[in-house]
């Protein structure tokens, strides 16, 4: 992508946009050959209207010099939205809208520039089901229009049903293009990482020990309510839910981001009490937050310092860092992880998602947590990537962590979960045994409201109360 948009340059080949061979050397010549790009982290002033982001650098000049008409800035990106049949309000700020209607405004944006070419990054990864489907349909009505996309993305559906053409990449080389009706998603997945759909999710057999994290009647000001749930050691218990059902809040309430208004937390048989996420990590808990670039990582500091920052007594801080000291302890912590990096001293902003989401949970383990909370952990991450959490995962397990895995992704869920908690509307309404359910019934107990008890499963579906201590 960043070759093609001219932020990097090639050190070989060409590229030809139509008939001629074009050469970038700034990301302006790729827009004025009509080369535009949305990635995955959207490019967006939040603080501005629909219309100014549209418009931005080709703003309508006003009646008098150096002046911009906001009116006729409006009409013409109400204009340009009802050509494209988008309903957006143009004068609306961006730091309201739906990450969906983002979306919207980022192709509107490259639309007003006259792009021939558009290239979309993973540009369902933070999308409801809703929002992802109506996507779909505007991919597909630009294509009909006579635009050429190119379509990144790791969910591996999405470019099944989307792609004409499918192109496969593995460690920067291209293993394999065909058109996609004549793949399918364990043949993608062969390609990617090299072995069978069979062999993504790791087999374990670990042995589950006494109940390392209990909780009962835990509630949160931003929706949770109620919660009771355990996870023992050696245990990893999915989290499921639809997009606001309160599963990233169960975290942030157990991990002190936000402070619970009721509820007992015990770990290990201690009752704790947490204020702050500093009193959480200082009792054992860790938490991989679901968007590790806003609120995980500091990306304009160097790898070694985002290992080491929750962890400064480790190398001696008194009151002084000892440089040495903290760059061999984050080496042999990213060694660990097989972090791949120019070395320690490297921006974390240099990494691939990849190996940004190591980098955090490197943190943790340099932290030795007892109980790990992982927020949609394989999000933006490669299929190759996600192999490798998954192996983490159960090393963690095997070694007697406790783990609470948070997920949009059933296939994920299945293969990784002992135990699949299900939430709605903030609250917990099913505890599920993975090897004795089924995706429908994990759906039916997260989009179903009614109104009372969750539903008895079928039998052997494996409804289960809550692990006995």
């Amino acid at each position: 992508m960043k070759i093609l948009a001219g932020v990097y340059q090639p050190d070989a080949g060409t590229i030809e946009v139509g008939d001629r061979r074009q050469v970038f050397t700034n990301p302006a010549q790729a827009l004025h050959a009509g080369i535009s790009m949305i990635y995955q982290e959207l490019d967006l002033a939040e603080h501005l209207t629909v219309a100014e982001n549209i418009f931005l650098g080709a703003e309508p000049r006003g009646a008098l010099p150096f002046t911009v008409s906001h009116r006729r800035m409006r009409a013409q990106a109400a204009e340009f939205a009802r050509r494209y049949r988008f309903d957006i309000d143009p004068a609306a700020k961006v730091e309201d809208l739906a990450t969906g209607d983002c979306q919207i405004v980022e192709i509107l944006k490259a639309l007003r520039r006259q792009a021939s070419v558009l290239v979309l990054d993973e540009p369902t990864s933070s999308l409801s089901e809703r929002e992802a489907q109506r996507l779909f349909d505007v991919v597909r009505r630009l294509r009909r229009e006579g635009l050429a996309l190119v379509y990144i993305s790791h969910r591996l559906e999405e470019i099944i049903d989307l792609a004409d053409d499918v192109s496969i990449l593995r460690d920067g080389l291209l293993v394999a293009c065909a058109p996609a009706a004549q793949l399918d998603i364990p043949t993608i997945v062969h390609h990617m990482v090299g072995r069978a759909l069979t062999d993504f999710f790791p087999r374990r057999d670990a042995a589950l020990g006494p109940v390392r994290l209990h909780v009962r009647g835990l509630s949160s000001a931003p929706g949770v309510r109620d919660v009771d749930l355990d996870v023992r050691r050696g245990e990893i218990v999915g989290l499921a839910g639809l997009v606001g059902a309160g599963r990233t809040e169960v975290a942030r309430a157990l991990f002190g981001v936000d402070k619970k208004t009721t509820g007992q937390v015990l770990l290990d048989g201690r009752e704790l009490s947490i204020g702050s996420p500093a009193d959480a990590i200082a009792h054992g808990i860790a938490l991989l937050t679901e968007d590790r670039k806003r609120t995980g990582l500091c990306l304009e500091l160097p790898c070694s310092w985002n290992i080491t920052l929750p962890n400064l007594r480790q190398i001696g801080f008194t009151p002084f860092i000892k440089p040495s000291r903290e760059s061999r302890i984050a080496r042999d912590a990213g060694a660990r992880m097989a972090v791949k990096w120019s070395s320690p001293q490297a921006l974390a902003s240099s990494l691939s998602g990849g190996n940004q989401q190591k980098l955090l949970i490197a943190r943790w383990l340099l932290a030795q947590s007892r109980f790990l909370i992982f927020d949609e952990p394989t999000r933006g991450i490669d299929v190759g990537a996600k192999a490798e959490v998954y192996r983490l995962l159960n090393r963690l397990a095997e070694e007697g962590k406790a783990i609470l895995f948070i997920s949009s992704e059933l296939p994920e869920l299945f293969g990784i979960a002992d135990r699949i908690l299900v939430m709605r509307r903030g609250r917990l309404v099913g505890n599920l045994v993975t090897k004795q359910t089924t995706p429908e019934q994990v759906m039916h107990l997260a989009a179903v409201d009614t109104g009372a008890t969750p539903p008895s499963p079928a039998p052997g579906a494996g409804y289960a109360a809550p692990v006995p201590e």
